[in-house]
């Protein structure tokens, strides 16, 4: 690798897919429990995948499933476990000095755990003692907003409801989320323009699209199973358009492993048309294409005339944008953006999908509101094969948002929550996660709880958040297994072993299913299968509750009662939670209920029920001098969770500190891929580094580099966000490289 460009030369998926999808379940020490497990995955009556959050199909085949999400459920499912014995043998120390990968790999926690502070180790505790511990905490802070509360994507929607009603109850709206650092210009920026922050499309919109666009997204390792829908589209004739800098193959080709053909060594060419997009240039090329759809007299007069509002100004804008303007930012000609175009205009229905790569930048909500005035131009939202499609990464992460975890919450919500439950909820906006670790570092002697999740890895500005985290008074992180951010605790601290998506959730009204939303607003039911890793663990839910009753002793809410059958969570919540009436009635259809999408229908919820055009100048690029480093996963990884070392569809082998860079800029530097290097991040408050990332020549534009995180946080500070939305800035960052020494 140390001489040549990265490259892996097959199709994604196929046989090696197979291959490293046995291997997970071997390295875990589960084949014969995996594959009777795995059968069960995204099926109307087993569980959801803990992996991503792409939608299911209601005609389920018994392969519903992908590499990605096979090592995510091995992972889960896995035979090793993480007892008392690892923690009286290794002190936090010794474990915070073991690599991200090898913290995984001890497996299954089995029983609480309290921070000893003079051994320095973990050591066993009860649950009465550990929920009375948190409870003493909390009712001692001078303020309910002293206490943060971090919610993880994979979050059940019982759990989540239940969840942020105990934190309101408790009196605070410090809710930060994994969505403030992922998909939070979604929503911050389609709201204002259509309606609603989700998106418009269902499954059935891509067997009928005749074009999709793809914007900063790499669905080969951070959902798979949408390779299947791209390829059924490839085949019938969609036209598939991609703008990433990087060269992904999981965008270029796709060998289906259900399809023998594909299996044996066939493969289906995805993108008809690739581009190349300079970091951070997505704006610039939405707003190109978009030119020459108005240049040519192609936009749909009638839907703007009848659906939207401010398309004047906003077309003058476009065309007196100059081409040399758009192509110096977007990195792309102007024949490459009319290209494009034209394909775009030939389309009688398109779908606009994106995902992390949109939204990680400063000017990620205008980006986003520039690819939604893209489907508004011709009428791609509200018909058949056309719409918006942010595609969330995390599972259940939108269902969590729509439960009621957000840290500024609706009044119509709060009315309601506080009627159903008969107490006043706090109205004062909480913290988002930025806030949240500033508060932390101001403060000291704070409350952190975490419900899933690894704050400490997946957070930017990894100094200022671990010292943060440092200072608290307490910080308990309720999870599976053990990570980072256990080892970067409070004064006091508490690890609290959960039960898994794939685990048989038995209360006292017996086993236990729980709901989840995917990408695309539909609700179903997943239902654990597997014996619990420990007869100690207890569900999310459940956790919920003995902590509510041991808080707030003279709370009106039965949290106990209500934990003893999930469906009693759920008729709450549909009093609450508007689209879930009938709600335990509605779960019986097979593949669950579809929450309904107001702009999908052309009802624009918006001020004057139109939608409406976002006009935005072109970004200026302050550090043109500078290199532009995007942080990315590696196919080996899901969000900060590490699987193994090797990155098969960019041909990386054994190495997570590597940095993806053009062969011309290794040539303009004197430098040669294989060489070690350092990144030092360039901002307004001074410089940061991070060490030791070997060079790989790759396929990405020049002046671009790519990395993976969480090794990377630490070069983006916490000021560097996304406007309005407060997103970290972690696909942009400007940095200069340096030649390692030592």
């Amino acid at each position: 690798m140390s001489k040549r460009i990265a490259y892996y030369p097959k199709a994604a998926g196929g046989l090696d897919a197979l291959k490293a999808s046995l291997v997970a379940l071997q390295e875990q020490g589960i084949v014969a429990k995996g594959f009777a497990t795995m059968r069960n995955a995204n099926q109307p009556e087993g569980f959801d995948c803990p992996g991503c959050a792409w939608p299911d199909r209601n005609q389920h085949s018994s392969f519903e499933f992908c590499e990605n999400g096979v090592k995510a459920v091995a992972a889960e499912a896995t035979s090793h476990r993480a007892t008392p014995a690892l923690f009286a043998d290794l002190s936090v120390s010794a474990l915070m000095a073991q690599d991200d990968y090898t913290l995984e790999a001890h497996g299954r926690l089995t029983e609480p755990l309290r921070y000893d502070a003079a051994s320095d180790h973990y050591m066993p505790i009860s649950w009465p003692d550990a929920f009375a511990l948190i409870a003493s905490h909390l009712q001692a802070l001078p303020t309910p907003d002293d206490a943060i509360f971090y919610t993880s994507g994979r979050t059940s929607n019982e759990a989540a409801f239940l969840y942020q009603l105990f934190i309101r109850e408790f009196g605070t709206n410090n809710l930060p989320d994994c969505s403030n650092m992922c998909h939070e210009p979604s929503g911050v920026g389609m709201k204002p323009q259509i309606g609603v922050g989700k998106g418009t499309v269902t499954l059935d919109d891509f067997t009928k699209a005749d074009a999709i666009f793809i914007f900063g997204q790499n669905p080969g390792t951070n959902h798979p199973r949408m390779l299947g829908e791209l390829r059924d589209a490839a085949r019938r004739g969609c036209r598939i358009v991609v703008f990433n800098p990087l060269r992904e193959r999981g965008l270029e080709r796709f060998a289906d492993p259900k399809h023998p053909l594909e299996l044996l060594g066939g493969e289906t060419k995805l993108a008809s048309h690739y581009y190349a997009v300079r970091i951070g240039g997505d704006l610039a090329a939405a707003k190109g294409l978009i030119k020459a759809v108005l240049e040519g007299g192609a936009q749909d007069e009638r839907f703007i005339a009848e659906h939207t509002e401010g398309f004047e100004a906003f077309m003058q804008d476009v065309l007196r944008e100059p081409w040399l303007a758009i192509e110096a930012a977007s990195g792309l000609s102007e024949a490459q953006l009319r290209e494009a175009a034209q394909v775009y205009i030939e389309s009688n229905a398109t779908i606009c999908t994106w995902g992390m790569g949109i939204t990680q930048h400063k000017h990620s909500v205008a980006t986003i509101q520039m690819l939604v005035n893209l489907l508004l131009v011709r009428g791609n939202i509200g018909k058949p094969g056309a719409g918006a499609c942010p595609v969330r990464g995390h599972s259940n992460v939108q269902g969590d948002r729509t439960m009621g975890i957000y840290e500024k919450p609706a009044e119509d919500f709060l009315d309601k929550l506080g009627k159903a439950f008969d107490f006043a909820p706090p109205r004062k906006h909480g913290h988002d996660v930025v806030a949240a670790i500033e508060a932390m570092a101001r403060e000291p002697g704070k409350v952190f709880f975490a419900m899933g999740g690894n704050f400490a890895a997946a957070t930017p500005d990894t100094e200022q958040t671990w010292q943060a985290l440092r200072s608290c008074a307490l910080t308990v992180h309720v999870t599976t297994k053990l990570n980072r951010s256990h080892l970067v605790h409070g004064k006091a601290a508490l690890i609290l072993p959960c039960l898994g998506r794939t685990e048989i959730d038995m209360q006292a009204g017996g086993p236990q299913g729980v709901t989840v939303e995917d990408s695309m607003s539909m609700v179903h039911i997943s239902l654990g299968m597997n014996a619990p890793a420990s007869n100690q663990l207890m569900s999310e839910p459940a956790i919920v509750a003995h902590l509510a009753a041991a808080t707030l002793p003279l709370s009106k809410t039965r949290w106990l009662w209500l934990v003893e059958d999930y469906s009693r969570i759920r008729d709450k919540i549909e009093q609450v939670v508007e689209g879930f009436g009938q709600f335990n009635e509605r779960l019986k259809a097979p593949g669950g209920f579809y929450l309904g999408n107001s702009a999908r229908e052309r009802r624009w919820q918006t001020l004057n029920s139109r939608a409406h055009f976002k006009t935005h100048g072109l970004p200026v690029d302050e550090s043109s001098a500078l290199f532009r480093l995007m942080t990315v996963r590696s196919h080996d990884q899901y969000n900060t969770t590490v699987y193994g070392m090797d990155d098969r569809y960019r041909g990386v082998w054994g190495h997570r500190r590597v940095c993806f860079i053009n062969a011309l800029d290794l040539q303009r530097l004197g430098f040669e891929a294989g060489q070690w290097i350092d990144m030092t991040s360039v901002w307004a408050d001074g410089e940061r580094t991070a060490k030791r990332f070997l060079l790989v020549a790759y396929d990405i534009p020049t002046g671009c580099l790519a990395s993976y995180f969480p090794e990377t946080n630490a070069l983006v500070p916490l000021s560097a966000f996304a406007d309005e939305a407060r997103t970290p800035a972690s696909k942009s960052v400007p940095v200069r490289l340096s030649l390692h020494i030592g």
